[in-house]
């Protein structure tokens, strides 16, 4: 996973998570990253401050602050607008919506296998195992030759939590 910080043409900044950058990039081009707090869909990667994490072996530590804190003056105001989100992502969120109960639904009836999905999809589609309703987890490569060799297999659209993860 992948955090940007994005700018609209409002100028409003609002943060991101995204699988990949290519994903954000994808997604931009199709217009579906919007600005959350006006819709716009005229967004950029805003400048953002790298995030460092500190040696897991070294206490962290405080450095004295030594500016002060800013008048209120000197504070920009933030615009904001209690008007209803444009129509086009009130459709798209329930499109999503009904997207996300439909996977949640199908995967009630299919069985969770893992990393080996790509063995038992195979086996099932030559014969070798029983036919049974799957899901679980398969490499690029393994998904592309199953689909080469004819098995009949689908990319999940929203991630799957594994059983053993959940709480």
């Amino acid at each position: 996973m992948i955090v940007y910080d994005l700018k609209c043409a409002g100028d409003h900044v609002f943060e991101v998570w995204f699988a990949s950058s290519e994903a954000y990039e994808e997604q931009r081009a199709r217009g579906l990253v919007a600005c959350a707090f006006c819709g716009s869909t005229d967004v950029a990667k805003a400048v953002m401050a790298p995030r460092l994490n500190a040696k897991g072996n070294q206490r962290s530590q405080q450095l004295p602050v030594t500016r002060e804190a800013p008048s209120p003056g000197d504070i920009a105001p933030v615009q904001v607008s209690n008007a209803p989100p444009p129509a086009d992502i009130v459709k798209m969120q329930a499109v999503l919506q009904a997207l996300a109960q439909a996977q949640a639904k199908a995967l009630e009836q299919s069985t969770w296998v893992g990393k080996s999905f790509a063995d038992r999809a195979r086996a099932m589609h030559y014969g070798e195992e029983e036919h049974a309703a799957i899901h679980g987890q398969a490499a690029p490569e393994d998904a592309a030759a199953l689909i080469e060799e004819g098995v009949a297999v689908a990319p999940l659209p929203f991630p799957v939590v594994p059983p053993e993860s959940k709480n």
